[in-house]
C-alpha cells in the first residue's frame, strides 16, 4: 500500500507586542512539490485581511474540491461522460457550539452531462464519490452534498 504523506510550511513574521487588536494576521503557506505560495490571513471578522483566503475558507474549498475529484474519478471508472461540474460550497462559523467550529458544509453541485445520460446513475455516482472523499471522511464537521443534473 502506498503512503500518501502531506507536508506544508507556514510562515508569519511581525510582532504581537502591538497588542491583540493590531498584530498582522497575514501569513504564507506552501506545500511541496507545488511551488505556489498561498497568501493567508484570518477571517475579516477576526481582524484578518479580506484580500486573502482564511483557514475556514480553505476547509470548505478542500471539501468541495475533494468531492469533485472523487466524483469525476467515479464517473470515469463507470464510463459516464461528464461535461462540466460546478459547486457552490457553503458553511459558517457556529459560535454557539462548544468549542466554536464550522457548521455543516453544504456542497450544492451541478453536473452537466450529455442528453440521454441516466440521472439515477449520476446520483449514485455522487453518493459513491461522497463516501470515497478523503477530506469529508477526515472532518468531524458533516459534509452534505446535493447534486443537480443538467443534460445538454
Amino acid at each position: 500500500m502506498n503512503t500518501h504523506a502531506y507536508h506544508t510550511r507556514l510562515h508569519w513574521d511581525g510582532s504581537t507586542a502591538v497588542g491583540i487588536r493590531a498584530y498582522s494576521r497575514d501569513h504564507t503557506a506552501v506545500t511541496t512539490p507545488a511551488t505556489t505560495q498561498v497568501d493567508l490571513s484570518a477571517d475579516p471578522a477576526f481582524r484578518g485581511n479580506p484580500d486573502r483566503l482564511n483557514p475556514e475558507q480553505l476547509i470548505v474549498m478542500a471539501a468541495s474540491s475533494c468531492q469533485m475529484l472523487s466524483f469525476l474519478g467515479a464517473a470515469a471508472r463507470a464510463g459516464v461522460d461528464v461535461l462540466a461540474y460546478d459547486d457552490e460550497a457553503t458553511s459558517h462559523l457556529d459560535q454557539t457550539a462548544k468549542p466554536a467550529r464550522l457548521a455543516t458544509i453544504h456542497l450544492h453541485v451541478t453536473v452537466k452531462v450529455p442528453a440521454g445520460t441516466d440521472e439515477t446513475q449520476i446520483q449514485e455516482i455522487a453518493v459513491r464519490a461522497h463516501h470515497e472523499c478523503y477530506v469529508a471522511n477526515s472532518l468531524s464537521v458533516p459534509v452534505k452534498v446535493s447534486t443537480t443534473v443538467v443534460a445538454s
